[in-house]
Formats: structure tokens, C-alpha cells, sequence
């Protein structure tokens, strides 16, 4: 099985294998666990087995694995495969298909891709067919968010748990097939076990460098220095992206020095602040002061 072209995660490869191999293929699974660690790849490759037509054999050409390789399965349908929200009119739709029998393969499969963005209207729509599925019919539901989903769904639904990507092998995945030529403690530490993080933050790999250096200065430079080298820090398209990298730094700064720790709400607040549309400059202003100040002449009164 393809599962291995997908890293990480070895012991939910192994559980789904379990599950074809045994055809104890169940209803509906609900995968969990941090955005792009590879959920959505493996419910791809294991919609492919469940579907297949000759006992999920290795680069099996029966019709309908060609269909699946072809993106021309009519047994299969992805709902929000781009990650927007999920409308009760896109669950209805969903509903009514899904007790139509299958065309090619013995079996349907529908994947519902972040399903934390159904709309309650739409998760109590598509509870009524989780109840009572046909019995060809496999749903799989996955989330980074579990905490959105209806706790009549999860019920529903066997849990299948994703772990983080360890850190050697993400580091190795980044240097070897991403890219990245090296890779800080706080950037691999910033990529919290996902690949997709890493892929995303790799075109910033630079800005990452300049906040580990302004960190480095904010206890020997000047205010006005501070804010002559941060210009960086003020990129609306990237500022969470920046804000998350920054909490890795003061936290690994701590280690030094137990104030960086008391700077950790300053971001906090910045962070609240600007996704409720705050003023973006005075934000970036006031954070960068408010930490200067904590590591600087709050720590000279002290």
C-alpha cells in the first residue's frame, strides 16, 4: 500500500491497513489532529483501497483504482477539499447522493475535509445519514479542531488520532525534499510537526533569521534602533505567521532569562488585537516597545 509515501504517523498506517486487510472497513472515521501532518493524504490512499475491486493489491489496474488514479471515480467525492466553510446546502446535496449504490466499485467513499467549517445547520443535516448509513457507504471526516464538531457527530464516528511529526524526521523531510538548506532549533520547533507549516514558512526562512537577531538586541540596543531594523515585523500577510515564530523565540530565550517569559503577553495581546482588525502599526509598535521595555528599564527598576 501507498500509506508509506506519506511520512509519519506509522501507527494509524498500520490500524487502516488492519482494517483491509480484515475488510473491517467501518462507516465513518473522524481524523484528528494538527493541520497538514498528512490526514487528508492517507484518507485519500485509504478511500483508494476501500474502493478497490481486487483486494487493494499493489498497483491494481481493475477498473475501479483506474478510475481513482484517473480523478474520475464516481463512487468518490471530496467535500471542501480547499478548506472554506461547509454550507447545510452543500451537506443536503451529500445526503441525497449517498444512498444512490455504487456505479463502479462495491463501495462509495465521501471525505469531508475540515469538517470543523460545517455550519451546525450542516452537522445536524448530516447526522440523520451518520445514524444510519447504507451499508456501502464509508464516511471520512477530518479535522484540526475537534472542538467545533458536534459531540452527537464525534459519537458517531471511530477516532482516528494523528500525531505530529517527529522532529528528526521533519527536519530530515525539510532538507531533503523541501529544501531548506538549514534549519534553526526555532524554526523546526515553529513548524510544530506539520509539513505543510514547513513547506509555508520556507519562503520566510529569511524574516525568521532577522527576529532571532532583534531578539539578540533587544537588551543591548536603544529603542530607536529597535524599531530602525524591525521594519520586517510589518507584513499584514505574514504578521501570525511572524507572531507564532517570535512565541518560540522568547520561550526559548527564557531559558536565559525568566523575563522573556513575562513578554509572552504582550504577543498575546497583539495577537487578539489585530484579529479583531486593531490598528496595525500601533500594534507592531506597541508590541515591540512593551518587550523592549520588560527586558530593558522594567528590568533596570528591578
Amino acid at each position: 500500500m501507498k500509506f508509506d509515501n506519506v511520512i509519519g504517523n506509522s501507527e494509524v498506517k498500520n490500524y487502516l491497513r488492519k482494517n483491509i486487510e480484515t475488510s473491517n472497513i467501518l462507516h465513518s472515521y473522524l481524523f484528528i489532529g494538527t493541520e497538514g501532518i498528512g490526514k487528508f493524504l492517507i484518507a485519500k490512499e485509504f478511500s483508494k483501497y476501500i474502493l478497490c475491486l481486487e483486494n487493494s493489491k499493489e498497483n491494481c489496474k481493475c477498473k475501479s483504482c483506474l478510475c481513482y488514479d484517473g480523478n474520475n471515480h464516481p463512487d468518490f467525492k471530496i467535500i471542501n477539499e480547499t478548506g472554506e466553510t461547509i454550507k447545510i446546502e452543500q451537506i443536503r446535496e451529500l445526503v441525497e447522493k449517498v444512498i444512490e449504490k455504487p456505479i463502479v466499485s462495491n463501495k462509495k467513499v465521501y471525505i469531508i475535509n475540515d469538517c470543523d467549517k460545517m455550519t451546525k445547520e450542516a452537522q445536524n443535516c448530516l447526522l440523520k445519514t451518520l445514524e444510519e448509513p447504507p451499508e456501502f457507504v464509508t464516511m471520512i471526516l477530518i479535522t484540526s479542531n475537534e472542538n467545533m464538531i458536534l459531540n452527537t457527530i464525534k459519537s458517531r464516528c471511530m477516532k482516528v488520532k494523528f500525531k505530529n511529526i517527529e522532529n528528526k524526521i521533519l527536519y530530515d523531510y525539510a532538507i531533503n525534499e523541501i529544501g531548506y538548506e538549514d534549519i534553526s532549533e526555532n524554526l523546526l520547533k515553529t513548524f510544530g510537526g506539520s509539513i505543510r507549516k514547513a513547506i509555508n514558512l520556507k519562503e520566510n526562512k529569511e524574516k525568521y533569521k532577522d527576529i532571532d537577531t532583534l531578539m539578540n538586541k533587544m537588551k543591548t540596543d536603544d529603542i530607536i534602533s529597535i524599531f530602525l531594523t524591525s521594519k520586517f515585523m510589518y507584513d499584514k500577510e505574514k504578521i501570525f505567521e511572524i507572531l507564532d515564530y517570535l512565541t518560540v523565540c522568547l520561550y526559548s530565550k527564557a531559558k536565559e532569562d525568566k523575563r522573556y517569559l513575562n513578554c509572552l503577553k504582550y504577543v498575546s495581546e497583539s495577537t487578539l488585537r489585530l484579529k479583531s482588525n486593531g490598528n496595525f502599526d500601533m500594534n507592531v509598535d506597541s508590541l515591540l516597545f512593551n518587550i523592549w521595555e520588560e527586558l530593558n528599564e522594567k528590568g533596570n527598576r528591578s
